[in-house]
């Protein structure tokens, strides 16, 4: 408890005992071994590092990967890839060029619903086109956030909402799991194929409840395990990066939306992602294995 002085209309010392606000949600962090801890730091820096060379060959124009994948970006953009992911060109044509570099497997603004006024974020936002097309959506009165933990990428990001002037759009560099916004601040999370980049899903899921407001909502495109990945593929470094190894079943993302707080998750598998997610890393046969998916939740009103 605090001790505070005021002075009354009087001029008389008053004493207030102030009570700090309650903390609501208390978030524990499993301790994990030291090899562990390791282990999820160098996939973190090696996925840091093939998106940080995306960005750079973005820059240059230049081709790096495979241009059809989710980390890959060829020298003249394939507009018909983006079409496959569900973009429509009038969407395409109104993003600032070299923001859209054919990473993700759908269309989070398909499904996100977004309304005039409202605060979006963007987990892995990348050049920013998802930011971009969303802050057209809500408008001068609202406001989209983009949270990525590759420097290049932010840098590309932040140009292209200085050249187009973006007023509603805000780049911060962060990871997924620690997101750098107070509690209870954002409407929509969307997000497109960065999730399953990450390798403590279930702490993105939490973190995404934090910031949420009560009432709101997540809508995210991303890519799922419909079948279990061999361990040769699971080991795989560029798989992993190329967002095939890191999926996971659709219902262990059910659980742990549903122990983050989540009601109302719906997991929709998009058959015809097959066609396209067959040429991420021709030969790999991930077509099999991995599907994408429109992940829907909301974070109930009621105080959990």
């Amino acid at each position: 408890m605090n001790i505070r002085i005021s002075i009354n209309n009087q001029g008389e010392p008053m004493i207030d005992y102030h009570q700090p606000p309650k903390i609501e949600h208390v978030q524990y962090v499993a301790v994990k071994s030291e090899q562990e801890t390791k282990s999820m730091e160098d996939v973190k820096n090696e996925v840091r590092d093939a998106y940080g060379g995306v960005a750079e060959a973005n820059q240059q124009k230049e081709s790096c990967g495979n241009g059809r994948s989710c980390c890959g970006v060829s020298a003249k953009p394939d507009p018909s890839y983006s079409q496959e992911l569900g973009y429509s060109k009038e969407e395409l044509d109104s993003a600032p060029e070299g923001s859209n570099m054919g990473l993700g497997c759908g269309n989070p603004q398909a499904i996100a619903d977004l309304k005039t006024g409202e605060v979006v974020l963007d987990l892995g936002a990348g050049g920013g086109f998802d930011a971009f097309l969303a802050a057209r959506k809500v408008g001068p009165t609202g406001k989209v956030y983009g949270v990525d933990m590759t420097p290049e990428m932010l840098s590309i990001a932040r140009s292209n909402a200085a050249k187009e002037d973006y007023r509603n759009v805000e780049f911060l560099l962060g990871e997924i799991e620690h997101l750098p916004l107070p509690n209870n601040s954002v409407d929509v999370i969307i997000s497109n194929c960065v999730v399953n980049l990450s390798t403590d899903k279930a702490q993105v899921f939490n973190e995404a409840f934090r910031v949420l407001k009560a009432g709101g909502r997540i809508a995210i495109s991303d890519v799922v395990a419909n079948k279990p990945l061999t361990k040769e593929m699971i080991n795989n470094k560029e798989l992993y990066c190329n967002c095939i190894s890191g999926a996971i079943p659709i219902n262990d993302i059910k659980q742990m939306l549903s122990k983050a707080g989540f009601i109302d998750i719906v997991i929709e598998p998009q058959k015809n992602s097959r066609m396209f997610i067959k040429d991420w890393v021709p030969s790999a046969g991930a077509e099999d294995y991995v599907i994408s998916a429109k992940i829907k939740a909301v974070k109930s009103k009621a105080k959990l």
